[in-house]
Parts: C-alpha cells; sequence; structure tokens
C-alpha cells in the first residue's frame, strides 16, 4: 500500500493521509497537527517496523475504510479489536509520548506500552530480542526530520508493507 502524507496550508489545524491499496482503492484521513511526528505517520513506523500485520495500516491495507478503522482501534473499551490492533495502537500511543518528551527513556516506553495495552484489556507486544529505540524512536525521529522537510502544498510518499522486523 501506498500512504501519501499531503501537507496542506500553513493555517490548517490537519494535514491529509492518503491510502491507496494494491488495487487502486483508496481511503483517506485527516492527521491533526500536533508539533511532532502525526499519529498517524507514527502509525507507519510502528507498524511496517514490527511484526504486526492487523494495526491500523493493515487493517486499512486490506480493504477497511481508515474512519471506519480509526473508530475502531482508538476505543479501548472496543472488546472486538483484534490483539494486533489494540497492540499497534498501544505502542504508537508510548512512541508518541517519548516523541512529545524529546528523549528515549526505555523504561517508561514499555511502561506506556504495557499500561495501554492492560487498559484495552489485551495482552502487550512482545519486545523480545527488539531494541525499541533503534528500530522504533530513531526511525522516528528520521521520518519527523523528513515529513518537516516537507513544504505546505506539498506531500511525502511512504511504501507500506507489514512486519519488516
Amino acid at each position: 500500500m501506498k500512504l501519501i502524507a499531503e501537507k496542506l496550508g500553513k493555517s490548517d489545524k490537519c494535514d491529509r493521509l492518503r491510502f491507496v491499496r494494491a488495487d487502486g482503492s483508496e481511503t483517506q484521513t485527516a492527521m491533526p497537527r500536533q508539533g511532532t511526528l502525526p499519529h498517524d505517520l507514527v502509525h507507519y513506523v510502528v507498524e511496517s517496523a514490527l511484526s504486526i500485520k492487523h494495526g491500523f495500516l493493515g487493517l486499512v491495507a486490506s480493504g477497511s475504510d481508515a474512519g471506519f478503522v480509526m473508530q475502531a482501534v482508538h476505543d479501548p473499551t472496543n472488546p472486538t479489536v483484534e490483539l494486533e490492533a489494540a497492540q499497534a495502537e498501544a505502542v504508537v500511543e508510548a512512541l508518541q509520548t517519548q516523541l512529545w518528551g524529546g528523549f528515549f527513556d526505555l523504561g517508561a516506553f514499555m511502561d506506556g506500552a504495557s499500561s495501554a495495552s492492560a487498559a484495552r484489556g489485551k495482552t502487550a507486544f512482545d519486545f523480545a530480542g527488539i531494541d525499541p529505540q533503534a528500530v522504533l524512536y530513531d526511525r522516528a525521529l528520521a521520518l519527523l526530520e523528513r515529513w518537516s522537510q516537507v513544504p505546505y502544498h506539498q506531500s511525502m510518499e511512504l511504501g507500506f508493507a507489514t512486519g519488516k522486523v
């Protein structure tokens, strides 16, 4: 799937993320500007780096509407959300907290991912053999730098495939 992150006008409060699936079908979502890497681009980092096939982007790639998936996976009380979707969201939230803080704290990251999973009634993602700072945080910083260089009214394209680690 191709992700097209479009930076809108300077005074806009949101940018846009378009998802173009292998079959050519599309869906899109607004990306609120929040002072760091947009939430949905953090999903890109997490889901493309980890062995998560049924997270937000994986579900969109398989044909679900972005708005529907967003509402379902962001509802911590939704018991029908698949384990991987809940784990992906928990890891994204923990990583985003680290980005907002401006440095990586492994303990705080792990606690954040664990507690966000527990709040959804799911087990935490197993990071055995994975260095979250190198695999997630450093990649997120690199993508943030790339996104920061995109001028207003321009876009950045990313290729998405699940499970690279």
